[in-house]
């Protein structure tokens, strides 16, 4: 998996790029600043605007360049827009997900942030991403509540799902319903794969079993709950259950959202 997601570049550029310029370079600056960086002068280099070969050359280079120039970029920022960062929410938002994607890429943080943070932009709900965000924290703080987290996310990405279909859902519906109502609209029930589809047999028995890791996220956490009395000898989830949980999730969501999408389109 790559470090950096197309959608995680996207953000940067949403940050730097200003309708053709870069921040507040002037284009000699910029090529000074970027020869400097990742040894291309990118203006003299694609001869297009500085927003236009910031692109160009993130769409072509090695991730550890992208990466290297990026973090330079957002190193000037901090240093020249403090006032933007303080005064303006919109850019403030932008700024404070591009530091935590700089950060959880230098210090080598869960690699599934990345699908993480993709599936913040697609929600584009700030309570989810919020709930992403604090899913993720828990992991090592409170497992429990992290897999409570989990269980949650796939909730919520079922449910929109059904209600941007028009599907009514009961609200009394566990988690294990909602995939199932979910799958069931996406003609991901292992029915619908034909036999003589490639690995068939295969694919299906994945299929299958999205409802069961969806129940049973609802089954760990209900069973390693805190509000139950537990024995003195009684060992709670760890962190190494609660990324289980997590991936889990992750990977669930992800999966039934691009599904979701390529429907739409």
């Amino acid at each position: 998996m790559p470090r950096l997601s197309q959608t995680e570049k996207g953000i940067f550029l949403r940050l730097f790029n200003r309708g053709g310029y870069v921040l507040n370079f002037s284009t000699n600056d910029f090529d000074v600043f970027t020869l400097e960086s990742i040894g291309v002068p990118l203006c003299e280099t694609y001869k297009q605007s500085k927003g236009k070969s910031l692109m160009a050359y993130i769409g072509e280079a090695s991730e550890n360049n992208t990466i290297k120039l990026l973090k330079d970029l957002l190193d000037y920022y901090e240093v020249h827009y403090k006032y933007e960062i303080e005064n303006d929410n919109e850019y403030c938002k932008t700024y404070s997900r591009c530091k935590d994607i700089m950060k959880r890429i230098l210090h080598n943080k869960n690699p599934l942030a990345s699908v993480a943070v993709e599936l913040k932009e697609k929600f584009s709900s700030e309570y989810l991403s919020a709930q992403i965000d604090l899913m993720l924290k828990m992991q090592s703080e409170n497992p429990t509540e992290a897999i409570g987290k989990a269980k949650e996310l796939v909730e919520s990405c079922c449910k929109t799902i059904l209600d941007e279909n028009a599907v009514e859902w009961d609200k009394n519906w566990d988690v294990g319903q909602l995939t199932s109502e979910t799958v069931k609209l996406l003609k991901l029930m292992p029915k619908d794969i034909p036999d003589t589809a490639p690995a068939a047999t295969e694919v299906k028995a994945i299929l299958g079993n999205l409802r069961a890791i969806a129940t049973n996220l609802a089954a760990l956490r209900n069973s390693y709950g805190s509000g139950h009395g537990k024995s003195a000898t009684h060992r709670g989830l760890e962190e190494r259950h609660a990324k289980l949980a997590v991936g889990s999730s992750i990977t669930i969501a992800s999966f039934l959202w691009n599904t979701h999408e390529r429907m739409v389109i």
